[in-house]
């Protein structure tokens, strides 16, 4: 069948001479895996540029109801046109965490029209906003964990502030858990200020870049403990050079 749709690039790798592998999160069918072939020479119909990690495009492939299967893009242009994304190294360095991520925890192969407007608002908002984005990937990875079955909810926080967060058991708790993997209170203020702050208000949170590195190792820490196989995330070292 032809299949005519709205997709996130999240991985693309060089195959063969001129050719191109790609992951790409579609609107209509989730996750899926195509094949294009000479995207990579001059005379290109669909230009690789449309394969970096996080583009929007809309394609058209002739498609297998088969997750496992290699489906063959037949068309491809862009649906989204960013204006910092590609341009600005702070902007890109998010996207590229932010499809990291995604390509690490998403594995759906049916349609969630829901976790796929989030990742285009999140992506437009990248794109246009004037305001600092430092916080933004700590906002996006506790707003995931929602779409993915695992947020925490704050149902007991201490008016005091004296709260931990438990990674293992993903609950905050007044209570210094037993294990080691656990978020101190001071850290876990800020946790909840990110958790309760919207998207276009999450620069508004005061964090210093220490404090920032710190909650973002304990939270992909979160991740390797509920989503199976999550391990080795490169972008963090990338974020840690390019944000101040």
């Amino acid at each position: 069948m032809q299949l005519k749709t709205t997709g996130i690039v999240f991985r693309s790798v060089k195959y063969a001479e001129t050719s191109v592998i790609a992951d790409i999160f579609t609107e209509d069918k989730g996750l899926h895996t195509f094949i294009a072939g000479g995207v990579r020479s001059a005379k290109a119909r669909m230009p690789y540029s449309l394969f970096q990690p996080m583009m929007v495009v809309d394609l058209v492939a002739y498609y297998r109801d088969d997750p496992n299967a290699m489906n063959r893009l037949r068309e491809m242009r862009v649906a989204e046109v960013w204006q910092r994304i590609p341009f600005d190294i702070r902007h890109g360095a998010v996207a590229l965490f932010m499809a990291e991520i995604c390509r690490k925890c998403i594995r759906e192969t049916e349609e969630n029209r829901e976790l796929f407007q989030f990742l285009i608002h999140t992506l437009r908002w990248l794109d246009q906003t004037e305001h600092p984005i430092a916080n933004l990937h700590l906002h996006f990875l506790l707003a995931l964990a929602g779409f993915l079955g695992f947020q925490p909810h704050a149902e007991h926080e201490d008016q005091s502030g004296h709260i931990y967060f438990d990674l293992k058991e993903g609950v905050f708790t007044p209570e210094r858990p037993f294990s080691s993997a656990f978020l101190e209170p001071a850290g876990t203020g800020k946790m909840l200020e990110l958790m309760s702050a919207p998207l276009e208000l999450c620069h508004e949170i005061i964090l210093t870049r220490s404090e920032r590195k710190a909650l973002l190792g304990k939270l992909l820490q979160f991740y390797e403990m509920h989503v199976p196989g999550f391990s080795g995330v490169n972008t963090p070292d990338i974020l840690d050079m390019v944000m101040e």
